[in-house]
């Protein structure tokens, strides 16, 4: 079932970045939906729910998947008939879906404003959303070269690396931990994100936040690249977003036996204090990490009876 596999390859990380999440799971509604015989409201209604479920438990960090989960559902969820929930299921996955890949242009565009002429850049992990930046800005002739990071222990960075170098961008692959060393080199850090809270703090994958740190240190423009979608309403009611544990094996390798009394943290993100981000960029434009609550507040429609609704609806039904 496609459902199932959807969930799989999301948990198994076969499908890997929030905004690339978000679409799979989008896609995956719709499609599920379209091959349900369902004859009345209240058993679509109730077979979609459960898929809805099923996908938000598969990746517990990444914001973007609920957030598409929830805007698709909406259509199911105000449905009066059938008819109705059937194809508000349908055109508002496709909607999603192509809103999605309008924003990271738009970010793209917004965000090439920002850097500077004849920059050197750092990135970590793979972000569509920040290398479509530094691509546009390498378009408009701006980027000299770009350090990646590797990405332990997913190794992320060596997607990075292939798309930017088919770009035509001069990339220079840097161990995780070699990036205090080669910060002093770049101009300015553009990463992408899982998840932007409510007070501005960015989670993103694990690494990130000492990256941001050495750029404060560094007097170095820390930018993040963010789809509207991966900020993270409930966080106003004081809910913290779950940083996802990932198995022992992705850092040791099947085959290697540990000694006694050791074992494995493999945390898969992390999260960046406001005060070491300069600017969030995103479709609507690009600001300070304090505007995340007018984000949440007026773009994404949510007043704090509808945080207190949805709280309550998602804790129903498990989300």
């Amino acid at each position: 079932m496609v459902l199932t596999k959807t969930a799989d390859d999301i948990s198994s990380m076969r499908v890997r970045g929030a905004g690339r999440i978000a679409r799979t799971a989008a896609a995956a509604l719709q499609e599920y939906g379209a091959s349900l015989d369902c004859k009345t409201l209240a058993a679509f209604t109730g077979e979609m729910e459960k898929a809805a479920e099923i996908l938000c438990g598969t990746r517990p960090t990444a914001v973007s998947l609920p957030n598409a989960v929830r805007y698709v559902m909406q259509g199911v969820r105000r449905a009066a008939t059938l008819e109705d929930a059937q194809r508000a299921l349908n055109d508002r996955a496709a909607e999603f879906i192509r809103e999605s890949y309008a924003a990271v242009e738009k970010i793209a565009e917004i965000a090439a404003r920002q850097i500077p002429d004849d920059a050197v850049i750092m990135t970590h992990c793979n972000s569509e959303a920040a290398i479509a930046c530094i691509v546009r800005a390498h378009q408009q002739g701006k980027v000299r070269e770009v350090y990646a990071t590797e990405v332990r222990p997913r190794n992320q960075g060596y997607i990075t690396i292939q798309m930017l170098s088919d770009a035509g961008i001069p990339v220079n692959f840097i161990v995780d931990s070699a990036a205090r060393m080669f910060m002093p080199k770049v101009d300015l850090v553009i990463t992408g994100t899982d998840a932007v809270t409510a007070n501005g703090a960015v989670v993103n994958k694990i690494g990130t936040s000492q990256i941001a740190l050495c750029a404060h240190e560094a007097r170095k423009s820390f930018i993040v690249a963010a789809e509207t979608y991966k900020f993270a309403p409930r966080t106003i009611l004081g809910e913290r977003i779950p940083i996802e544990w990932r198995p022992a094996e992705e850092v040791t390798g099947s085959e290697r036996k540990l000694p006694a009394h050791v074992t494995v943290k493999n945390p898969a993100f992390d999260v960046t204090p406001p005060a070491y981000v300069d600017l969030i960029v995103t479709e609507i434009g690009a600001f300070a990490p304090s505007y995340a609550p007018v984000v949440i507040r007026d773009h994404l429609g949510w007043d704090i009876s509808e945080f207190q609704k949805d709280y309550a609806y998602s804790h129903h039904y498990g989300e």
